[in-house]
C-alpha cells in the first residue's frame, strides 16, 4: 500500500473507531462486538507504524480509553487508570515474556481472568469507602460514589486498613440479572441492553441510584492504585491483602514462572468460561513484582509490565433448518434461525434471531444454507454469513399479514423492522394490558405484572376492555384473590373510568406517543372522539409533532381493532373527554417555558405541571419564541442557544417565585 492509500485508510479507521468508541463510553450502545472493533484498531497500528508520518495527536491509537461523560462530576484520578496493550496469540504472549526477561532476569507473573464490565475506582480513606468513580479517559472519570454504594458485595468500610488506599476493579452484571433485566426491557416496550457489559455500565451511570440499586450489579478488585500506610512487594501479595480486608478480589489469579504455564492458565480459564455466572474478555498477564514494574514503566497509553490475551469468538458452520417467524410483546414480527445444535462458549445453541427482512436479504439467508454462528458477547448466538445455499432454495420473506392474528403487517418509513399492528393479538396482549394499567396511563391499583398475568391466562381478559367486565367472583377463583384483595381491584378498576383522557391516550400504547404527546393531543381536541375525528393536518400543527408521530396517532386511531376497543371502553364508562388541571391563575397564559439541566429539588415532570397550571406552555426547544429558559445542573446546548438569542434564564427560585 503506498502513502497515498494509506493515509485515506488511516482516515476511514480513525473515524470509524471514533464513532465506535463514542458508542461504547457515552451512549452504552456499541455498534459492534469487542473483536471487530480490537481488529480495526489493530489494523491503524499497523499503518501507523508502516507510516509514522500519519500518525495524529487525535489518533484513536494515541488515546488510553473512553470519554467522560457530562452527566456526573468530573474525578482527576491521581493515578493514571491505564489500559492495558491487547494481543490475540499465544506467539504474541510469549514474545512479551521472553521481553519481560530480557529486562528483569527471573520474573513471576500473575495471570488472572479479564473481567467484562465498566472498570472503577473506590478510595477508602481510614478504612472509609470516600469516593467511587468511572474510568473515564484514564485521567479524568465521573464520581458515581452515591451509585457505588449501592453495590452490595463493595464494603463501606474495610478491616484492618491503612490510612489511604485506592482500588481499581471491574464493575459487572452478573449473567442471571441480564436476562431478568432485558426481559421486563422487552415488556416495558424499551430496546434491551445488548450485552451484560453495557448493562452494567448503563446501570452505573444513572442519575437515581435507585435504579442502579435495582439492577444487581457486582464488582471484582484486581488492582492497587495507591496507598498510604501500608507497603507491597508483589501484586498477589496486594491481591491477598484486599481479599483480608473485606473487598471482592479477582475469582482466581495465579503465580506463573514460564510461558508454558502462562499458556496453560490460559486455555484452563478459556474452557471455564462457560462456568462463570459473569463474562470475561480475555485474560491478564502482570508482571507480579511491584519493584519489576517500576524498571519496565509505561508507555503513554499503556504499561509495558502487563498484557490482555483477547479470546479470539468461537465461530461454527451448521445449517439452518427453518426460519421461524415470531411476534413479540410490541407487536415486531422477527424471524428466528433454527439449524443443527452445535457447541460455542461452553453451550449448546440451536437458534438465532435474524431481525428482520433487511438482514435477511443483505446476507441472503435461505432455509437450508449452511451458515456460521457465533456468539456475540459469548452470550447471544447471531448469524454471521451463508456459506452455501441448498439446491433448488428460493430467498425467504416474512409474511405480509401476522402470523398469529391475520393482521396484515406493517412497516413504518424510517423502520426496519415490520410490525403487527393489531393491539389485541394474542401475542402482544399480556404486554399491552400491563401497559394499560401502570402507573403512567391507567394507574389501576393492585393490578402489576404477576396479577395481570394471571388475568390473561386464565383467560378472564383478551383485551383492555374485559377489565370493566371483571366480578370479584370471578377473581376469587384464581389463586392470587382472596374475597377482600378481588373486591379492592374490581374497585380500583371502576375508579379508573373516571381519569382523563390524556391518560386513557397513553395507555393505548399508540407507538411513538408517551405521557406529554398524550396530554398534548388532548389539550389540542379535548377529548378522544374529538381526536378521532381529526385529519393527519390538524395533527401536525401541534407544536412539536412531526410526520411520524402524527401519522402514528392517525393511522392507529382508525386501524379497525383500536376503535373497536375505544368504542367498548366508551360503552362502558370510561371517560373520553380531557380536564386540564389548573390553578384558576393563567398568569403564564401565552408564554413558553423550556426546562433543560437537572433543578435542584423539583424533577422535570414536576416543574411542567406547575408552569401548565398556570396557563403556560412546555416545549423541548429553544427558539425567538421561547419566553424563558428554566436552567438547572449540567444545562447543556439549550441554555447555550438561549443565551445567543437573548431569552431571559430562570433558576428553580426564579420560576417558583414567580408563581407566588
Amino acid at each position: 500500500m503506498d502513502k497515498k492509500d494509506a493515509e485515506k485508510r488511516v482516515k476511514e479507521l480513525s473515524e470509524l473507531l471514533e464513532k465506535y468508541t463514542y458508542q461504547y463510553y457515552v451512549l452504552d450502545a456499541p455498534e459492534v462486538s469487542d473483536y471487530e472493533f480490537d481488529m480495526l484498531m489493530q489494523e491503524l497500528k499497523g499503518l501507523e507504524s508502516e507510516f509514522p508520518e500519519l500518525i495524529r495527536p487525535e489518533s484513536p491509537t494515541q488515546r488510553v480509553g473512553g470519554v467522560a461523560s457530562s452527566k456526573f462530576p468530573k474525578v482527576a484520578h491521581a493515578v493514571q487508570m491505564a489500559s492495558l496493550q491487547d494481543v490475540f496469540s499465544f506467539e504474541q504472549v510469549e514474545a512479551f515474556v521472553t521481553r519481560c526477561r530480557e529486562e528483569l532476569g527471573d520474573v513471576v507473573f500473575s495471570v488472572e481472568p479479564k473481567i467484562d464490565g465498566l472498570s472503577v475506582s473506590l478510595e477508602y480513606e481510614n478504612g472509609v469507602l470516600v469516593r467511587g468513580s468511572t474510568r473515564g479517559d484514564g485521567f479524568t472519570g465521573e464520581d458515581v460514589t452515591a451509585n457505588i454504594r449501592t453495590i452490595r458485595s463493595i464494603p463501606l468500610k474495610l478491616k484492618n486498613a491503612p490510612e489511604f488506599i485506592e482500588v481499581r476493579g471491574e464493575v459487572y452484571m452478573p449473567r442471571n440479572s441480564f436476562f431478568e433485566l432485558t426481559e421486563q426491557q422487552e415488556l416495558n416496550g424499551e430496546v434491551p441492553f445488548k450485552n451484560p457489559r453495557n448493562a452494567a455500565a448503563g446501570s452505573l451511570r444513572q442519575k437515581d441510584s435507585r435504579i442502579t440499586a435495582g439492577r444487581k450489579l457486582d464488582m471484582f478488585i484486581f488492582n492497587v492504585q495507591q496507598v498510604r500506610g501500608r507497603e507491597f512487594s508483589s501484586h498477589i501479595e496486594s491481591l491477598d491483602a484486599l481479599k483480608e480486608m473485606g473487598l471482592r478480589t479477582l475469582p482466581s489469579y495465579r503465580a506463573c514462572r514460564t510461558f508454558e504455564e502462562i499458556e496453560s492458565e490460559i486455555k484452563r480459564i478459556g474452557e471455564a468460561r462457560a462456568e462463570f455466572t459473569f463474562d470475561i474478555d480475555g485474560v491478564v498477564i502482570k508482571v507480579d513484582g511491584l519493584a519489576q514494574r517500576d524498571l519496565m514503566g509505561a508507555t503513554a497509553k499503556t504499561p509495558k509490565w502487563a498484557v490482555a490475551y483477547k479470546y479470539p469468538p468461537e465461530e461454527k458452520e451448521t445449517k439452518l433448518l427453518e426460519i421461524e417467524v415470531n411476534v413479540g410483546r410490541t407487536g415486531a414480527i422477527t424471524p428466528v434461525a433454527v439449524f443443527e445444535p452445535i457447541l460455542l462458549a461452553g453451550t449448546s445453541v440451536s437458534r438465532a434471531v435474524l431481525h428482520n427482512q433487511d438482514f435477511i436479504d443483505e446476507k441472503d439467508i435461505r432455509v437450508g444454507d449452511t451458515i456460521v454462528v457465533r456468539k456475540a458477547g459469548e452470550i447471544i448466538p447471531e448469524v454471521l454469513r451463508s456459506v452455501s445455499h441448498e439446491e433448488g432454495s428460493e430467498p425467504f420473506r416474512l409474511p405480509e399479514v401476522c402470523p398469529v392474528c391475520g393482521t396484515p403487517s406493517v412497516r413504518d418509513e424510517g423502520e426496519s423492522v415490520l410490525r403487527c399492528p393489531n393491539m389485541e393479538c394474542p401475542a402482544q396482549l399480556l404486554k399491552n394490558m400491563i401497559h394499560f394499567a401502570s402507573k403512567n396511563a391507567m394507574n389501576i391499583d393492585g393490578l402489576g405484572e404477576a396479577n395481570m398475568k394471571a388475568l390473561v391466562d386464565s383467560g378472564l381478559v383478551k383485551s383492555p376492555a374485559d377489565l370493566y367486565l371483571l366480578r370479584a367472583e370471578q377473581l376469587e377463583s384464581l389463586d392470587r384473590f382472596a374475597k377482600k384483595s378481588a373486591e379492592n381491584l374490581v374497585a380500583a378498576i371502576a375508579a379508573s373510568k373516571d381519569n382523563g383522557a390524556e391518560r386513557l391516550l397513553h395507555a393505548l400504547g399508540i407507538r411513538n406517543i408517551g405521557q406529554r404527546a398524550a396530554v398534548l393531543l388532548c389539550e389540542r381536541f379535548g377529548s378522544i372522539d374529538k381526536l378521532m375525528e381529526a385529519e393527519k393536518e390538524d395533527i401536525l400543527s401541534i407544536e412539536g409533532f412531526g410526520e411520524v408521530m402524527a401519522d402514528s396517532v392517525y393511522q392507529a386511531l382508525r386501524e379497525p381493532h383500536t376503535a373497536e376497543l375505544i368504542g367498548r371502553l366508551r360503552e362502558y364508562g370510561v371517560n373520553m373527554d380531557y380536564a386540564k388541571e389548573s390553578s384558576g391563575d393563567d398568569r403564564f397564559a401565552g408564554l413558553t417555558f423550556v426546562l433543560t439541566g437537572t433543578l435542584p429539588t423539583m424533577k422535570r415532570d414536576e416543574a411542567k405541571k406547575l408552569i401548565e397550571s398556570f396557563g403556560g406552555k412546555v416545549s423541548g426547544s429553544v427558539s425567538k419564541k421561547t419566553s424563558f429558559v428554566v436552567a438547572g445542573e449540567d444545562a447543556g446546548s439549550k441554555l447555550t442557544k438561549a443565551q445567543e438569542l437573548g431569552v431571559e434564564i430562570l433558576t428553580e427560585d426564579e420560576l417558583i417565585e414567580k408563581t407566588r
